[in-house]
């Protein structure tokens, strides 16, 4: 039998097996792309809908939300905060219905990585994979000392070390218990972030309305009193008003990074067919309510010209909300805030850890990664990959010393644009996903999930061309007369330039090239896939058929 003839054989079995979690105990194939596949016991599925409703969730609220609108706020004003965000939540929200689509359909490890390899190239998997890898694992410490300094709120005189160990320590065990653990860590992490910004919504309402101990109505006051939108950096006009908007636009996209990690769940979950389509369903709800809600709320709550805004950073006292609070005269609450954004650092640390290990597990079935990284326990825990990322937090105590501090922010900042760069590769794979399902004549109703508004891939090529320009003008700012400064303009750009480097490079060294429309395999492991899925007996109480209307 020749090596296509054999491959063919197993690929349907064999190789999708091992993908979605089955056991193997021989050799594979070459794979006729190139790539080898590595024989490893496989990941589990043991991702409840709940777990991957809150993953989902837990990607949209973030420190961005509670913390880095303040700067927003100060930089675009009231009016200029709630359009950039809301841009950039629909560009947001197009990308996740295009990945939804994807991975609805096929739930493999390594999420849109793999995706990627199946309908672009190899060469694109891998600049995706080490791309994403990088951004979490980097990301991973950087929020472990976000965690320390919240803690400084309470307690400034013992070292951050100490924190930042015991934050660490938390992180790895809870991701060495298992996917299922994890995932029931977040649910309960990611239930706080949304018990804390509804509530704070609504005490905004109260506080606007006149609510609050001092019984000041405040109304749209600010809106008027310093005005909708801000002067960015004195220039006057409609050019300072628009570069305000602008700078809100680019730090919104950066706290919207991460709701895609769902996909990197993906594999480990549970009857894959009907809870990711759930998952990603409600994420336009999600981001109306908590982003659009919160930042209008914030808009009225606070002056764009607050001190407060510019003081603090990093610690809830620089949140728009505490200092609404502190306005109004509400006492004790920041401390409660402050509480609630420590298990938002906590839940991120350990869903970096989680999204990088696999990340790079999924790189290392087709060998773009060492194959070390692809051993799991019997239980599908990838252990090698998950003490590897870990090791990564070490970095956190960098933070500790200034200049080493300075070092990692450098870091730290190149994440950003590595996000964004993420969201572009995702798009690219769904508009060679559609054009793939065209020209085999797969009609996008037999999809597990599928959305009018990406007839034509019209979703996908929006938001690449808004991902595209937000890239090309990130570090605008530096260009001002009098604002020069190298580590931004390179933090911003290196991204862009080493994302098609290491694509170009690999298609180079391995002589990777495009799938064909036509050639695009659309059936490999779709009966395992299909096995795994099931009809789920609706809820018959009220509360029940409540709480399926909200996960």
């Amino acid at each position: 039998m020749s090596l296509e003839a054999e491959y063919e054989d197993k690929k349907g079995a064999d190789v999708y097996q091992q993908q979605v979690g089955g056991a193997v105990d021989h050799q594979l194939p070459q794979h006729p792309y190139g790539e080898e596949v590595v024989a490893h016991q496989g990941l589990k599925r043991s991702l409840k809908s709940r777990h991957l409703a809150m993953i989902s969730i837990g990607g949209v609220i973030g420190t961005g939300l509670f913390l880095g609108t303040g700067s927003a706020l100060a930089h675009g004003g009231p009016l200029g905060l709630f359009m950039g965000y809301a841009l950039m939540g629909s560009i947001c929200y197009s990308v996740m219905i295009s990945l939804g689509e994807m991975i609805s359909f096929l739930p493999i490890p390594g999420g849109h990585i793999k995706l990627a390899e199946r309908f672009v190239d190899p060469a694109l998997s891998f600049t995706m994979g080490w791309n994403y890898v990088y951004n979490w694992v980097i990301i991973l410490p950087a929020e472990l000392s976000a965690a320390a300094v919240l803690i400084n709120l309470w307690n400034s005189t013992i070292n951050n070390a100490l924190w930042i160990s015991i934050c660490l320590i938390v992180v790895v065990v809870i991701n060495l218990f298992g996917a299922g653990v994890y995932g029931e860590c977040e649910f309960w992490f990611a239930s706080i972030k949304v018990l804390t910004i509804t509530g704070l919504i609504i005490l905004g309402i109260i506080i606007s309305a006149g609510g609050g101990p001092d019984h000041k109505s405040i109304g749209f006051q600010y809106w008027r009193d310093p005005g909708p939108f801000v002067q960015y950096s004195g220039i006057t006009g409609a050019l300072g008003r628009f570069l305000g908007f602008w700078a809100v636009l680019t730090q919104a996209a950066f706290s919207f990074i991460g709701t895609e990690i769902v996909a990197i769940a993906a594999g480990e979950a549970k009857n894959p067919r009907r809870n990711l389509p759930r998952a990603i369903k409600k994420v336009y709800i999600r981001i109306l309510v908590f982003y659009l809600g919160g930042t209008f709320i914030i808009g009225i709550l606070v002056p764009s010209n607050d001190k407060g805004l510019a003081l603090n950073s990093g610690t809830a006292l620089a949140s728009p909300f505490v200092i609404a609070i502190r306005r109004a005269g509400i006492p004790a609450l920041p401390s409660i805030i402050n509480a609630c954004l420590l298990t938002s650092a906590w839940s991120a640390a350990s869903s970096d850890l989680f999204t990088s290990s696999r990340a790079i597990y999924g790189l290392a079935i087709t060998r773009q990664a060492p194959k070390i990284f692809a051993r799991t326990t019997k239980n599908g825990l990838p252990y090698v990959a998950i003490i590897f990322c870990s090791l990564f937090g070490a970095l956190a105590y960098m933070s500790l010393q200034s200049t080493a501090g300075q070092v990692f922010g450098y870091f730290a900042n190149l994440t950003a644009a590595a996000g964004l760069m993420t969201w572009w590769g995702i798009c690219f794979t769904y508009i060679r996903f559609e054009k793939g399902l065209r020209a085999q004549g797969i009609s996008k109703s037999s999809l597990p999930y599928s959305n009018f508004l990406n007839k034509g891939a019209f979703a996908a090529k929006y938001a690449i061309t808004m991902i595209t320009i937000v890239l090309f003008f990130s570090g605008w700012s530096v260009f001002l007369k009098g604002e020069w400064d190298t580590a931004t303009f390179v933090t911003n750009y290196l991204p862009l330039w080493l994302f098609p480097l290491l694509w170009v490079g690999y298609k180079l060294i391995k002589k990777s090239r495009f799938i064909r429309a036509d050639e695009m395999d659309f059936v490999s492991g779709l009966d395992v896939v299909e096995a795994e899925s099931y009809e789920e007996e609706p809820p018959k109480t009220i509360a029940g058929k409540i709480w399926a209307a909200i996960m």
